[in-house]
């Protein structure tokens, strides 16, 4: 049985050389490493031919666009997806394009990614009181302590008159303070404290644009923006400073 399988093996190698064809075994092996090596290179030019081409980077879709309303407020922030959807039913305008130079590929053609789209018609939205929280009394108060003036981003909340005198939770008897000043007046009012507000508390007022709080602001959004319009620019301000009333 030995010989025969090595008489077989032997014919066949023979024949190979006969015929100038390489063994099976061979063959394969060789056909293999050819296409792993063409698998392997075809992802170091893959990201470069999208770029080139202008094909979509995954996740492109869900990128931000400022939705503006009919008398150029903003009135909310939605993803690339959904204004292209506004555009083609003819809801909205496009106003600018990604800087990017982003592209969205679709069945038959590539269209540019909006960053900016305007809606043809007037939405009337009632703004509703905010909700007191620590967040909004630090937005309110432009996260400055209250007592001595520091800005910082780690306040605390102070009820004017203690809770322990019966002090409300409302917006007229919550400041934002510092941890020191919060510590020395402890559980008296300011005047038992011998220390002063800087403004007396109130309720805010609605804010239009409390959609863009927390959000990066891009660069082709700044021209619609009161704050970015008059030339201030956000990184001076500590986050969502410019948001507040």
């Amino acid at each position: 049985m030995a010989s025969r399988g090595r008489t077989s093996r032997g014919k066949s190698a023979a024949k190979g050389k006969a015929t100038g064809r390489p063994a099976k075994g061979g063959g394969r092996q060789s056909n293999s490493s050819r296409k792993n090596g063409a698998k392997s290179s075809e992802p170091v030019h893959e990201e470069g031919k999208r770029r080139q081409s202008g094909v979509s980077i995954p996740g492109r879709l869900t990128a931000p666009v400022l939705v503006l309303n009919l008398n150029y407020v903003p009135v909310n922030v939605c993803t690339v997806r959904r204004a292209i959807v506004l555009v083609a039913k003819g809801k909205a305008e496009l106003l600018e394009q990604r800087s990017d130079e982003a592209r969205v590929r679709t069945y038959s053609t590539y269209l540019d990614a909006p960053s900016i789209i305007r809606l043809v018609y007037l939405v009337k939205r009632p703004f509703a009181p905010r909700r007191l929280s620590k967040k909004e009394v630090f937005l309110r108060d432009h996260y400055t302590c209250q007592y001595c003036g520091m800005r910082s981003q780690h306040l605390t909340l102070d009820h004017v008159v203690p809770r322990r005198q019966h002090g409300p939770h409302t917006w007229d008897n919550v400041v934002a303070a510092c941890g020191r000043c919060n510590l020395d007046k402890a559980g008296r009012t300011p005047e038992e404290a011998n220390m002063k507000l800087r403004k007396e508390p109130t309720a805010p007022q609605p804010n239009p644009y409390r959609i863009l709080e927390n959000r990066t602001i891009l660069k082709e959004w700044q021209q619609y923006i009161p704050w970015q319009a008059n030339g201030r620019r956000r990184d001076e301000e500590p986050a969502a400073l410019a948001l507040a009333d």
